[in-house]
């Protein structure tokens, strides 16, 4: 692999490397993560520590498949608000992520102002996350459901900086 130049964040070729390889299996031991790099296992919990600490590395995330857990139908919720006030928001995005099937929530600029991404048993159980989850919020005009044919993850924010280690 050829050496990649330090990006802007302080990153050097080897933390992208090890980033790149954490990424493409992120359950490998330390052994094995530093036996693929060529590296001491000594240096690779040393770096993989370092970048936790810094904040760029964050825990493992868990992927559950909805559909095998009884959860087959997918959808965008788009959510406007009528008025928009930092305690309001704020108590509508907690809202939000604690509303039964939301897989994630962001609060976007735009049109709209949340988009949240759910999973449910039907259309009568989506329909009920909108009405009984959504809606029943003062500060929510008016929302849109998309439904989800297919979902896929996309290459990674670590494509941005150096885009031969993912």
């Amino acid at each position: 692999m050829a050496d990649l130049q330090a990006p802007p964040t302080g990153l050097d070729g080897l933390d992208l490397r090890l980033l790149a390889a954490l990424v493409r299996q992120p359950g490998r031991s330390n052994k094995a993560l530093a036996d693929d790099l060529g590296i001491a296992e000594s240096t690779c919990a040393y770096r993989v520590r370092a970048l936790r600490s810094r904040g760029v590395l964050s825990g493992i995330r868990v992927v559950l498949d909805a559909a095998a857990l009884g959860l087959p139908l997918q959808a965008v919720i788009r959510v406007r608000l009528g008025r928009h006030t930092r305690e309001g928001v704020e108590r509508l995005f907690d809202a939000l992520v604690r509303t039964p099937g939301a897989i994630e929530v962001f609060h976007v600029a735009g049109e709209d102002d949340f988009l949240v991404h759910v999973a449910v048993e039907d259309a009568a159980a989506l329909r009920d996350v909108v009405l009984q989850h959504i809606t029943v919020h003062e500060i929510v005009r008016t929302t849109e459901t998309n439904l989800v044919f297919e979902r896929r993850e996309g290459v990674g924010p670590l494509s941005r900086i150096a885009p031969s280690s993912a």
